[in-house]
């Protein structure tokens, strides 16, 4: 699939524009703070529901408007498609897919397949299990319309179970009623992360063992919370005996402090927790080798090629990464953005298309 055209109003620093986009690569090239992340945002926002930069919307509204606007047409399974999307300040969201009104982002997230890589997602490997996590769930919202349900669903289970446990002596058998949906929909939450880092491992594996010529094992393997082992009812059974056990001391802390929402995933090189006993340069091996993987996996599933979204990454990797990632790249939409190219880079890139950005305008 590939971004034909991204129409904006009044969004970010960008009042109003449209901009045609090659469906090989496109370099989005100016100084800081001109405006090419921008660009890509607006991306992100159709095929996600919401920014990678903030989790306020009125934050993407420019400056003393009202609202914004995005439209992104695209072109997927021979098919056209597009994605509206309105935002205003007194905090109305509206989204069409092909010019029907989309009620839950779950119906958003099959149109435009995307992936995003930015100088972040070089932390996954050495930072906090939430990133890891944040990394499991946006490709698997991706890949399966019902995940994103369940997570969903997950999340204001136990947000109305947290709120619960903070008050002043909680009754432990209406604590029970929310444990009860949280077993189901954690349960369906932790076989599908199973099954998601299994494959991504294999894939990632493959990726990382090109990259270092077969010098260095990379393993991604499941850390969960709740042991994944098993039959669906006894991981249900294994839960629920946790959350029982775990129930006096949630009330005390006024907190969950068991269950999916806990999960990590571990990165390994050569048996080495990379988080911990790694390199930065081979921890940023292996987070390139974990966004590939996404790409190639989404293929897989999908049959068809996601967008790719560099976000000012190429500068943070040395040369010959540089090189593997642009040369692993075919029939894949990219957008880089830089504020200059290597001229190494250049040449190894195809022919595409150069937008010059000033001040939220292509000069």
């Amino acid at each position: 699939m590939y971004i034909k055209k991204v129409s904006l109003e009044n969004y970010r620093n960008y009042e109003k524009i449209e901009v045609d986009f090659d469906k090989n690569v496109n370099l989005i090239l100016g100084e800081n703070a001109q405006g090419k992340t921008n660009l890509i945002e607006s991306i992100y926002m159709a095929s996600f529901g919401k920014s990678f930069r903030t989790s306020k919307d009125r934050e993407v509204i420019c400056f003393d408007k009202d609202y914004c606007r995005i439209k992104v047409d695209y072109f997927k399974y021979d098919d056209e498609g597009t994605v509206e999307i309105y935002i205003g300040k007194d905090g109305k969201k509206g989204i069409k897919a092909d010019g029907i009104h989309v009620k839950r982002v779950s119906q958003l997230v099959e149109n435009i397949l995307c992936v995003i890589f930015s100088p972040e997602d070089l932390k996954i490997v050495k930072e906090e299990p939430s990133k890891r996590r944040s990394f499991i769930d946006r490709e698997l919202c991706q890949l399966r319309v019902k995940y994103m349900d369940s997570l969903s669903r997950y999340k204001k289970i136990l947000l109305q179970r947290n709120t619960y446990l903070k008050e002043k002596n909680p009754d432990k058998n209406i604590i029970k009623v929310w444990d009860e949906q949280l077993l189901n929909t954690g349960t369906d939450i932790i076989k599908d992360r199973k099954e998601f880092i299994s494959k991504i491992n294999i894939i990632s594996g493959e990726i990382h063992n090109k990259i270092t010529d077969g010098k260095e094992k990379l393993v991604i393997s499941y850390d969960p919370d709740i042991s994944e082992e098993g039959t669906e009812d006894e991981i249900k059974k294994r839960f629920s005996k946790i959350l029982e056990e775990s129930l006096n001391k949630d009330i005390y802390s006024g907190s969950t402090s068991r269950g999916p929402h806990k999960d990590d995933m571990k990165i390994t090189v050569d048996g080495k927790d990379a988080r911990k006993y790694c390199s930065q340069g081979q921890q940023r091996t292996a987070a390139l080798s974990l966004k590939l993987a996404e790409i190639f996996l989404i293929k897989e599933e999908k049959e068809e090629s996601p967008v790719l979204l560099l976000d000012d990454v190429l500068s943070e990797l040395d040369s010959e990464r540089q090189k593997f990632l642009i040369n692993s790249l075919d029939d894949v939409q990219v957008f880089i953005t830089a504020t200059e190219i290597p001229d190494e880079v250049m040449k190894s890139l195809p022919g595409g298309k150069v937008l010059n950005v000033k001040k939220g305008s292509l000069i």
